[in-house]
């Protein structure tokens, strides 16, 4: 790392970005197995952020695995490095006082912790998006498990890699017993109770 890098001060702060947009800004984390509808559900907060007129933003696993991170695999270090780097992309997202919403596996708590020291205390909001491995297999929209379990992926979380679930997420949401709609209440209604809607 170069020793010639000094920060520059912005002239327009999150505080006036915030009052401009008309509400607060966080990180909304969602974290769960593949399959358990992180993506489906981050992508309908989205929206339904969009309907209130708030600015946010959703950063897909793989969406950002084809450009930011396209040169990482799936090996334990290169994880917490794609996490490291989604969690420094959401902070800038947060700083320009939008909600920035993850749908990221991130089966390790460290980097998702670490992701959490990174932003303001109440800016990061971790979602689980809690669903059965049986389901999230019967689903398998990408046909992921199934090659998995015929060895085809090695080190797939759930199978042969673990899945480490938050221990006190701020939000917890079962997607194999609420629907889409009952589980985008959940998390507006929460966003509304911290003040940031």
């Amino acid at each position: 790392m170069s020793t010639n890098i000094v920060w520059h001060q912005v002239t327009v702060d999150k505080a006036e970005r915030r009052k401009k947009n008309g509400h607060g800004s966080a990180v909304l984390w969602f974290t769960g197995l593949s399959g358990s509808g992180k993506s489906t559900l981050a992508n309908a907060v989205d929206r339904a952020l969009l309907d209130r007129n708030a600015r946010s933003y959703v950063l897909d696993g793989d969406n950002i695995r084809h450009g930011l991170n396209q040169g990482l695999g799936f090996s334990a270090a290169d994880r917490t490095e794609n996490i490291r780097r989604i969690g420094e992309v959401a902070k800038l997202f947060v700083d320009s006082g939008q909600f920035a919403l993850t749908a990221f596996i991130s089966p390790f708590r460290e980097d998702r912790n670490k992701v959490r020291t990174l932003i303001e205390e109440k800016e990061f909001i971790e979602i689980h998006v809690r669903c059965s491995l049986e389901e999230c297999e019967r689903r398998d929209p990408k046909g992921l498990y199934e090659k998995a379990r015929q060895g085809v992926i090695p080190e797939f979380t759930g199978v042969s890699s673990p899945y480490e679930e938050p221990l006190a997420p701020e939000l917890i949401i079962d997607t194999d017993r609420e629907t889409v709609e009952e589980s985008v209440a959940k998390v507006i209604s929460l966003l509304e109770e911290e003040g940031l809607l």
